[in-house]
């Protein structure tokens, strides 16, 4: 484990020299992507056809037929990149910018449309012990490796994953907002978002910015395995008397009082279980109250049930068929959760749907038979095509994220999904352009 010279429990970050496409790639919106690890395989592929450019050439490389290993692909992006630089397809920008980065949005449910801010920049990697970046979630080792073999194959950072902060005053955000810029990039991402890249390289915009940052701590919300896979780099090098460009990645940093910061579940389809509905029922009645609604109206009625101060689940089968779960005394699900973690963790619907619910009630163990979905829509459609059971879930809070990673404690994978994810294409960076 490496110690870092600079650390004082504050988060350090900089400027960067960024990669950006040039004009003569066309438009942007057939270059840019969502990050990797929300798109599935066909999803990857629609996006490599809309442009031989697209990020996701190079973010999720494909493994073809006659690859003499399975490592090629990592090289393929490598060679990808240099040769877009060598044409001018990306171009390194002129002065080191952070990137002020607005995204426009609607949420269903929400009347008006949103505006999230944040500030690309680079931050200095920091081992989770030192307090000054914190995990929520757990995370998965086989994306570790992935996202390692591609960073020391490109050795840049593709995308940027996403932070929060804690700005009570909102003085952070006045920066961010009132610096003044360089031209506005404008890309639509196809999901009723428009995100904005704007360039601040003026010095003192930099300096304020800098400094406002500088007795932040900053929460992971989005790229825990790309963050443990930065910090893994780093320490393979052991220590250094200066600064290097491993020290650093690249980030997205938002407000945790930015009035756009939305927070939505991430629902649960179970393909398989060994029991058939009415046992399934039978054994969640032994903890919970069960309440039927139509499948269609199920995540309104938990949401419901929560806004009333009610801890809720559903759950669906197919033929329309949805039940609330509620538990049938207060707290009775935090005497079966067995491990030695806070109270506020163990009320979180997620630990008790996968300790309580999956583990002790239904006996599923590992993740194999869960797919993710943020859609409650296509988690109850899901049932109607062959999956065993659909679990729909109330997010939890910021302040909830921010009081468990405080505490060293990790929420289960997928627990969180913020809203809009970033846009990966918009800007690059390599570290030998440090």
């Amino acid at each position: 484990m490496f110690t870092l010279v600079e650390s004082n429990s504050m988060a350090s970050i900089r400027p960067f020299l960024g990669l950006r496409y040039a004009f003569q790639c066309g438009p942007i919106d057939g270059l840019t992507a969502p990050p990797y690890d929300v798109l599935s395989a066909d999803e990857r592929d629609q996006f490599a056809a809309r442009d031989a450019h697209n990020i996701v050439h190079v973010t999720l490389p494909e493994q073809k037929t006659d690859d003499r290993s399975k490592y090629v692909k990592y090289l393929r992006s490598s060679s990808l990149l240099t040769e877009w630089r060598r044409s001018g397809d990306l171009q390194l920008e002129a002065k080191p910018s952070f990137y002020r980065y607005i995204q426009h949005f609607a949420v269903p449910g929400m009347p008006d449309r949103l505006v999230r801010t944040s500030i690309i920049a680079l931050i200095k990697v920091e081992p989770y012990e030192n307090g000054i970046v914190l995990p929520h979630e757990q995370t998965f080792p086989k994306h570790k490796e992935d996202r390692m073999r591609l960073l020391e194959a490109t050795r840049s950072h593709l995308e940027c994953i996403f932070g929060l902060f804690d700005d009570p005053n909102g003085a952070v955000l006045e920066a961010i907002l009132s610096a003044p810029s360089g031209e506005s990039v404008q890309a639509e991402s196809g999901d009723g978002v428009t995100h904005y890249l704007e360039p601040i390289t003026d010095l003192e915009s930099i300096r304020v910015i800098t400094a406002s940052m500088a007795d932040k701590k900053v929460w992971i919300a989005d790229g825990h395995h790309r963050y443990e896979t930065a910090l893994a780099f780093r320490e393979a090098l052991g220590q250094r008397p200066d600064t290097v460009p491993e020290d650093y990645m690249m980030m997205a940093l938002c407000s945790i009082s930015d009035p756009g910061l939305v927070l939505l579940p991430t629902h649960r389809i179970v393909q398989t279980i060994q029991y058939p509905q009415e046992e399934i029922l039978r054994r969640l009645g032994e903890v919970f109250v069960i309440e039927k609604v139509e499948s269609s109206r199920l995540m309104e009625a938990i949401e419901n049930r929560a806004n009333n101060g009610a801890k809720a689940l559903g759950v669906a089968f197919n033929g329309g068929a949805g039940y609330v779960l509620t538990e049938s005394t207060p707290g009775c699900t935090r005497k079966l959760i067995e491990s030695n973690v806070s109270d506020l963790l163990k009320d979180l619907d997620v630990t008790v749907l996968h300790q309580v619910i999956l583990e002790k009630l239904l006996n599923i163990r590992g993740l194999d038979q869960i797919v993710y979905t943020r859609d409650a829509a296509e988690a109850v459609r899901a049932v109607e095509h062959g999956a065993a059971a659909s679990f729909l879930m109330n997010p939890p809070s910021v302040q909830d994220m921010k009081t468990i990673a405080l505490a060293g404690e990790k929420m289960p994978q997928k627990s969180t999904y913020y809203y809009p994810k970033i846009l990966s294409g918009l800007v690059l960076w390599s570290l030998n352009d440090f």
